[in-house]
Formats: C-alpha cells, sequence, structure tokens
C-alpha cells in the first residue's frame, strides 16, 4: 500500500501545509515535512471526497476568552509584550550601501484572508530581484519526491512496526475514528511516522478540500508568481533537513502530539482559525501564550520536551535560515518569506539578522 502510494507519488504530487501548544506549533512551524504528509495522505482519498467544497467553521476563540476570563486574556497580552519582535508580519531590512530587502511572515494555509498581503509587502514582491522561501523544493515536484524517496526512515516506521504498535488499544482506537472522519482508513497510513499522521488529522476539512483542489499556499503562491515574472527564486532550506528535524525529536513526542490533537477534535478548527486572527492582525507574539490557554495539553507540561522541540525545530533552523539569507541580503533588492513564528523572540530571524549587520523595522 505504501509502495504504492510512493510510486502514485512521483506521478502526481500535490503540495500541502497547515498551519500549535507543542503539538499545534509543530504544525505551525515545520511545513515542508507537511505538505509531504499530506500530499501522501490525499493519495489515499477518494477524488470525490478530497473535490468537496465544505465550508470553514472555526471560531475565533479570543473574543469569548476575553468576555469570560479577562485575567486569562491580559495574561496572554502581558505574556506577548515580553515577545521581541512579536508585532508584525512585515519587516523592512536597510544596510547603507544596499537597496532595502524586505522579510515577510507568512502562514502556511490557503485561506484567502492570508493570501492577501499587505499593500507594502505586494509592492516589494513586485519590485525585489531576489525571492527567498524556506525550501525552493516546493517548485520542483520532481526534486521533492526524490527527497522523500532516499530517505524513507525519516517518514516511515521501517523496522516492520506500524502505528498501532507503538500506541495502547485505546488510543489506536481514537486514532482510527479520526481518521475515518477523515475518510481514511488506518491500515492506509499504518507505517507512517506520527507526525505526518498529526499534520492530516489536524488538517480543518475546508482547508484539505481547497488543497486537493489545487490551491497554493502563500510561500508557493509567492514563488510561482515569482517564477512567472522571471526572478530569481531561492531557498533557505532543503526537504531532507525538514524531515530530518522532526525525526530527531523522540517517537514518544510525536505519539503524544498526535494523540492530543486527535483529543482536541472539531475544536482545532476553531484553534487554526484563532491562529488565523492573530496572523491577520500581526499579533504574532500572541500565538504560544494564546494556544496555551485555549489548547492546554500534557506536553505544555513537560518543560524539558518543549525545550527539545523549541531548539530542534525553531531554533536551530532559524539560525540555519539566518545564515542562509546572509549573502543573498547581502546583494540587496531580496524579499524573504517564511513562516510567520520564525521572525518573533530573541533567538528569531529578525534579531538574528540584526545582528548581521543590518537594521530590521517593522513595517505598518
Amino acid at each position: 500500500m505504501i509502495a504504492h502510494s510512493l510510486d502514485r507519488f512521483r506521478q502526481k504530487i500535490s503540495f500541502l501545509s497547515l498551519p500549535g501548544d507543542i503539538a499545534l506549533a509543530l504544525i505551525a512551524a515545520l511545513h515542508m515535512a507537511l505538505l509531504v504528509a499530506t500530499a501522501l495522505v490525499l493519495l489515499s482519498v477518494s477524488p470525490a471526497r478530497a473535490g468537496e467544497a465544505p465550508a470553514c467553521t472555526g471560531e475565533n476563540l479570543l473574543p469569548a476568552l476575553q468576555r469570560t476570563d479577562p485575567a486569562g486574556y491580559e495574561k496572554i497580552l502581558a505574556e506577548a509584550a515580553k515577545t521581541p519582535n512579536g508585532k508584525g508580519i512585515f519587516w523592512k531590512i536597510d544596510k547603507a550601501g544596499l537597496s532595502p530587502s524586505y522579510l515577510l511572515g507568512t502562514m502556511h494555509v490557503t485561506d484567502p484572508r492570508v493570501l492577501t498581503m499587505p499593500d507594502a509587502a505586494r509592492k516589494a514582491l513586485a519590485d525585489a530581484s531576489t525571492i527567498v522561501i524556506e525550501s525552493d523544493e516546493i517548485l520542483d515536484e520532481k526534486k521533492a519526491a526524490a527527497a522523500l524517496l532516499m530517505q524513507p526512515e525519516l517518514t516511515m516506521f521501517m523496522d516492520g512496526t506500524t502505528i498501532r504498535d507503538h500506541l495502547s488499544s485505546e488510543d489506536a482506537e481514537k486514532l482510527d475514528k479520526g481518521l475515518k472522519a477523515r475518510g481514511l482508513a488506518l491500515a492506509a497510513v499504518a507505517r507512517m511516522k506520527p507526525w505526518l499522521l498529526s499534520s492530516f488529522v489536524a488538517l480543518p476539512a475546508c482547508e484539505l478540500a481547497r488543497k486537493a483542489a489545487g490551491a497554493s499556499f502563500l510561500d508557493k503562491h509567492i514563488a510561482e508568481d515569482a517564477i512567472k515574472a522571471g526572478k530569481t527564486v531561492a531557498g533557505l532550506e532543503t526537504m531532507a533537513e525538514q524531515l530530518q528535524a522532526m525525526a530527531d525529536l523522540p517517537i514518544e513526542f510525536h505519539l503524544q502530539a498526535l494523540i492530543e490533537t486527535l483529543e482536541l477534535g472539531d475544536k482545532m478548527d476553531d484553534v487554526i482559525e484563532t491562529m488565523t486572527a492573530l496572523y491577520l492582525t500581526g499579533d504574532i507574539g500572541m500565538t504560544m501564550p494564546t494556544l496555551e490557554a485555549v489548547a492546554p495539553t500534557e506536553l505544555g507540561k513537560d518543560e524539558s520536551a518543549y525545550a527539545a522541540f523549541e531548539k530542534r525545530i525553531v531554533t536551530d533552523r532559524n539560525t540555519i535560515m539566518a545564515k542562509r539569507a546572509a549573502p543573498l541580503l547581502s546583494e540587496g533588492n531580496t524579499f524573504i518569506a517564511v513562516g510567520a513564528l520564525h521572525l518573533p523572540g530573541d533567538e528569531g530571524l529578525v534579531e538574528l539578522i540584526r545582528q548581521q549587520g543590518f537594521t530590521v523595522s517593522a513595517v505598518e
């Protein structure tokens, strides 16, 4: 079944992504590996089901929280205020003698509201000579498929076990039920690693339908338009590097994240809508404290697990991206688009680029 799916994947790959507490942040922070996950899973979904276009039903949880728990809401605001560079998704990068460059935080979804970039970002994108995204492999289906097939151990259980062997009977039943609700049989994806399955069960039906119909998420949309305009497109990471970042975390971490994502159930749609609302207002620094408030999990209580996640999935990758962006920024007139959660914080891209001698300022 998996071998057959991989063969089909070589011929027809649909690049998808999602916009997490840890389970959701993992989804938000690492889109490329999740593109692969959802692409593989979609191969097992019937065309009729994949073609449905259900309405998005998620609701922003913050207004209700503000009414029912004003103290909790104020705590979120206070935590966000402590986050360096936590306000704004679009930043100007200056250095004497160079044409300005720009940094856009993205959300890896096909939501039309997200695809409508700020006016200043659209102009900067149109004027830029080089466009940089997390991985330019999203534009080359054969290259992306090859990267996946060359290292199957990063995405599949290769020791003869299946996901059922790593779960209690109760949790396996939860997974089976959750997948069935999405039109997928557990047997069809039993060898997939848990983080692959987490990405699928977290995806709202409306987002899945848009992606199955061929809609591009913001990063890919930006890159596709750049190619059409004859611009240079570069990537800051490879797919293999992103897959490895996921694989480096303990299997127990991923299993817990999968079950907690399943337990959120329909609330997952509300969580993603809340994240989208924060993105649209540029309140990126509110993302994690908000998620901790509206979707608390056991993983969030494990400080060592969270530290490992933050280092491997966020901090390490920020360092790599900043290093690889440096020579491109030194040429000026560069437009960089990466997941918005990579921007804020003492070790976020905004601060790391400043440490390279650039002036980085938010664009209203």
